[in-house]
């Protein structure tokens, strides 16, 4: 896994959590900009090697991957005509999925900008397009049944592994909706066994 920057407090991070958001930042950035959003299902590594043998082994994984580690399983494309935060009010998730992450790219303003941007969408979109002091950034967050949540963001004019920025509240607004996604099945993970296509 590359080396981030670790959050303020590392003893705030859910290590799993915070070591599944760091691997799929860094693999999504061998494939430069402009991606669609994605989101992943985040299950538990040693369950899905025992009871998917043929998934795992595809991606990799074997009976030596660590005890409470995550993996991360992409789902289906989302539709590029709904809007991330859209589709996950939408969503949730089978008691085997223990966690849930999405990925997506946003212009960021800076704050003295905020008393300028047009109340219409499509204006606003404008606006952020055109902001001379905008900044594009990639955001990885993620969330898990228990209540831990963490992020990692790369900005664009930064663009290297060792500029990625980690935290566990980075971006409230997208951690609450995934963690919202997970509330609506009891935890019973510890007798489920993860799906190729939770």
């Amino acid at each position: 896994m590359t080396e981030t920057n670790p959050p303020a407090d590392p003893l705030d991070a859910d290590p799993a959590l915070a070591s599944a958001i760091l691997e799929i930042e860094s693999h999504l950035a061998q494939d430069g900009w402009d991606q669609p959003a994605r989101l992943y299902a985040l299950v538990d590594t040693a369950r899905l090697v025992s009871h998917e043998p043929a998934l795992a082994a595809a991606m990799g994984l074997d009976h030596a991957s660590e005890q409470g580690s995550l993996t991360a399983i992409e789902q289906d494309q989302l539709s590029p005509e709904v809007e991330l935060e859209r589709a996950l009010e939408t969503i949730s998730w089978p008691p085997e999925v223990l966690g849930c992450a999405a990925v997506v790219e946003r212009l960021v303003l800076p704050p003295d900008a905020d008393a300028q941007i047009p109340e219409d969408e499509t204006e606003a979109q404008r606006y952020a397009r055109e902001h001379p002091d905008r900044q594009e950034v990639r955001i990885v967050a993620g969330a898990t049944r228990h209540g831990a949540t963490y992020c990692a963001l790369r900005l664009r004019a930064h663009d290297d592994d060792q500029s990625v920025v980690g935290g566990v509240d980075l971006v409230p607004g997208l951690l609450a909706l995934l963690g919202a996604t997970l509330t609506d099945e009891p935890d019973t993970a510890e007798s489920a066994e993860p799906e190729e296509n939770p």
